[in-house]
């Protein structure tokens, strides 16, 4: 059977993860991709770690690190983007070698006492260089599914398989710098991600093609993902879905040291996060007949009530509850505005357009450590908790405003102004 033997077959029958993971190849990128991946979840934490063992403070060890997440969220759109023009290969192999290099620097200087200054100079390539490998996957799944109803399962399974990352990372991190070495977090993370990215782009046989459009044609001309308006919104989407994620991490921290019981707050964030994995892999398994615009109005009208929730919340069970709504809330936004990049791009920006919106998430989080911790210092315990129902109202109504940007045009191309030729895209 030929590749559109079977994506016709998968076009025809009900989508399901069993299923797709019989996609002929899949298994030749998933399996690199999430050892690459997985270092990226440890980055933050390890280098608060360190750096905080080194210095004595946690201020410099936020900032390293806050420098770090603003660095990857700055530059992710432009390593994606040329991964677009040039082929993933071609950006993963110099990017895990700079990557690797400026960690290892990191810790070297972070174990010499290296000034504050030089910490953040270290700090920037380090996060510049962490390579893109969640939306190269993303891009591959779609040359592999386009026009097939698997998409959205191949959505779900990555959405279960980021939040599974951040559910790992953390805790080797944490095992490695408080059992082995202070600084074996960072430097696992580099060799990690070193050797996950080499295999991963050991893999050529599944890259996109540099100068596909995805229908079969050469590229007439590229489309930057930033011109498309309905990345633009879902941009600002992300962005509040980020605001959720750096406000809990804060707030939850804060709320149970306020009681006495510190030890509360990776519970209470692991039922949130365990609500993202579930709703996750319940989404995945639908046949959904709705529409993915109608779908991610519902799911993150959801999101911006149960996160509004949460100021109001002074007791553990009632916290959970709301973490735990909160948390199935999010997963089938991401996942929705993820199915949506592929009826809006042209194959040739996605993974632009996928690091857009990954960076989004972590330009989000960044802001609302900062918003929340900021409240939680200044005003009651919980005030943090303020920065999530914020940032996903007006998200939402940004959605709400200019929903009408998240669908394709009916003669099934997408809209970039400013761009004489638009490439032709599928329609979800």
């Amino acid at each position: 059977m030929n590749a559109e033997q079977s994506t016709d077959s998968a076009a025809t029958s009900r989508p399901g993860y069993g299923q797709l993971l019989r996609t002929r190849g899949a298994w030749t990128f998933l399996l690199p991709g999430f050892a690459a991946r997985q270092p990226f979840a440890m980055l933050t934490l390890s280098i608060v770690l360190l750096v905080q063992h080194t210095t004595g403070s946690y201020g410099a060890a936020g900032a390293a690190a806050a420098v770090t997440g603003v660095s990857m969220a700055l530059f992710a759109p432009y390593s994606g983007r040329l991964a677009d023009r040039y082929g993933q290969r071609a950006v993963l192999l110099p990017g895990v070698l700079v990557h690797a290099a400026s960690g290892l620097t990191l810790t070297a200087l972070a174990l010499g006492g290296a000034p504050l200054w030089a910490l953040f100079a270290a700090a920037v390539p380090t996060g510049a260089s962490v390579p893109q490998v969640g939306p190269m996957v993303r891009a591959r799944w779609g040359v592999k599914l386009k026009g097939s109803p698997l998409m959205t399962t191949a959505a779900a399974f990555e959405s279960v398989t980021d939040e599974l990352t951040f559910v790992v990372g953390p805790l080797l991190a944490t095992a490695l710098c408080t059992a082995v070495d202070p600084a074996a977090g960072l430097v696992t993370e580099a060799a990690l991600t070193l050797v996950g990215g080499l295999l991963f782009a050991a893999q050529k046989s599944t890259q996109p093609p540099v100068g596909d459009t995805g229908d079969g044609h050469a590229r007439v001309a590229h489309v930057p993902a930033l011109r498309v308006p309905g990345v633009r919104v879902l941009i600002v989407t992300f962005l509040g879905i980020g605001s959720v994620f750096g406000g809990m991490q804060v707030s939850l921290a804060a709320f149970t040291e306020s009681i006495g019981e510190p030890g509360l707050n990776g519970v209470l964030y692991g039922v949130f996060a365990a609500g993202n994995m579930l709703s996750g892999v319940v989404c995945g398994a639908i046949a959904w007949k709705a529409s993915p615009q109608r779908r991610l109005l519902v799911g993150y009208t959801a999101l911006a009530l149960t996160a509004s929730g949460l100021w109001a919340a002074h007791s553990v069970p009632l916290l959970a509850g709301l973490g735990l709504l909160v948390g199935m809330s999010i997963a089938p936004a991401l996942i929705t505005g993820y199915t949506l990049v592929e009826g809006l791009v042209p194959a040739g920006a996605r993974t632009e357009a996928f690091t857009w919106l990954t960076g989004a998430v972590a330009l989000g989080q960044a802001a609302a450590v900062t918003v929340a911790g900021q409240l939680e210092d200044r005003f009651w315990d919980g005030a943090g908790f303020l920065v999530p129902m914020g940032g996903t109202v007006l998200a939402l109504v940004t959605l709400l405003a200019l929903r009408s940007r998240l669908a394709a045009r009916p003669d099934g191309r997408t809209v970039a102004r400013g761009v004489g030729h638009r490439a032709p895209a599928a329609v979800d």
